[in-house]
């Protein structure tokens, strides 16, 4: 009889994978970390940590070596995303949108030219930003009002986006616009966008609740002109670009999420170690005890089900489901885990002066953005059910 060898479990890593999350644990550290405080209370993250993003090579872990990138998996980009949150979520969030849903979407459906124009410089120094979102087009998001008309050789593309994270910074954008109405989403084209072209403007900064540091932004079209030779995929596949790439995407929000929970449970664990009341650390109370065991319980299921989600995903496999599981439970985990850290520290979670509120207010996105958990029910459903 031959027995089967023992799986590895998905929380253990390669030496490689293990080298790769210290080199960006310590980068996070030592830094983001001295800076977090004043970029949330400024609403503004530092530009020459992004310029180190691009240096440490976390702007291209997916691009293949030929056009600068490190040619690694999507799981690598898990680990560098989960990191840097668990020091600052808006730090991870600009890593996580520039290799999710940028990289990706351009890798997927971008021609041999494209890749060669960009890629070298979305390595190195150009920031990448999705604009799907407008005011009227959230959950429905195909609900897009933004138009292309095409023009000669040209598109003219017309209209606003909504909630574009890292717009501000950003030097190139995949705007989605509708090039026929009356096809409804089989109209929706995606298009690359530089912010140079004319008619594209950045509009109004968010003033937000949490992740305050990224910038959220309008962007404003008016007869902007994109070159045909920047369309991306067969035009009228827009919807389905959007929809594959967003598949990833929820993979990546799960590592934000995972790392925001560990930071917090990291700060209530030192917290209760120290903290003492009736004679004693918190620590030493079985109440206490309890609740930090389930949080690192609720962390590690987490983690696993955005790990697999990636291994998935690297394998070739189907992932779809797998990854609006992960992005549903590991927001909800995220958020839970902060609240009870928060409750952890008393009073003093309530101040600013700490750091555990601000993982409380960074965690409420991740319900939300990039399909909200009821969105993501429904995604699970139709597949477990069809």
């Amino acid at each position: 009889m031959t027995v089967a060898a023992a799986p590895t479990p998905l929380s253990v890593l390669s030496e490689e994978e293990e080298l790769f999350r210290q080199t960006v644990r310590e980068f996070a550290e030592t830094e983001v970390g001295p800076y977090v405080h004043e970029m949330d209370e400024a609403s503004q993250f530092r530009p020459e940590l992004i310029a180190k993003f691009f240096e440490l090579g976390l702007m291209g872990i997916e691009i293949p070596e030929q056009y600068g990138g490190a040619g690694g998996s999507i799981f690598l980009a898990m680990l560098a995303i989960e990191e840097l949150a668990r020091v600052d979520a808006s730090a991870a969030i600009y890593v996580d949108v520039h290799n999710t849903l940028f990289n990706n979407a351009l890798l997927r459906w971008g021609n041999d030219e494209q890749k060669a124009r960009y890629f070298p410089r979305l390595t190195t120094e150009l920031l990448g930003a999705f604009a799907l979102s407008e005011p009227a087009s959230g959950s429905d998001a195909f609900a897009l009002e933004c138009r292309a008309t095409q023009q000669g050789d040209d598109w003219l593309l017309t209209g606003r986006k909504f909630w574009i994270t890292s717009g501000a910074e950003a030097g190139l954008f995949i705007v989605f616009a509708n090039i026929d109405q009356a096809k409804g989403y089989k109209g929706i084209t995606a298009f690359l966008v530089e912010r140079e072209f004319p008619g594209f403007a950045i509009g109004k900064r968010e003033k937000k609740l949490g992740i305050r540091a990224s910038s959220t932004v309008e962007l404003i079209l008016e007869n902007c002109r994109v070159p045909a030779a920047n369309v991306l995929g067969p035009v009228g596949q827009g919807y389905k670009i959007s929809i594959e790439t967003l598949n990833e995407g929820r993979i990546g929000i799960g590592a934000q999420m995972i790392g925001i929970a560990q930071g917090a449970l990291d700060a209530a664990t030192r917290y209760v170690k120290e903290r003492k009341q009736f004679g004693k650390v918190l620590a030493d109370f079985q109440g206490v005890q309890f609740q930090v065991a389930q949080m690192a319980t609720d962390l590690e299921a987490a983690r696993l089900m955005v790990y697999n989600a990636a291994r998935l995903k690297d394998a070739g496999l189907p992932f779809s489901r797998e990854a609006a599981m992960a992005k549903l439970f590991s927001s909800v985990t995220a958020n839970r885990i902060a609240g009870q850290a928060l409750e952890l520290f008393g009073g003093y979670g309530y101040s600013r002066e700490y750091p555990v509120e601000k993982f409380y207010r960074d965690a409420k996105i991740g319900v939300i953005y990039e399909g909200t958990s009821n969105m993501q029910l429904q995604t699970i459903a139709k597949m477990h059910l069809k």
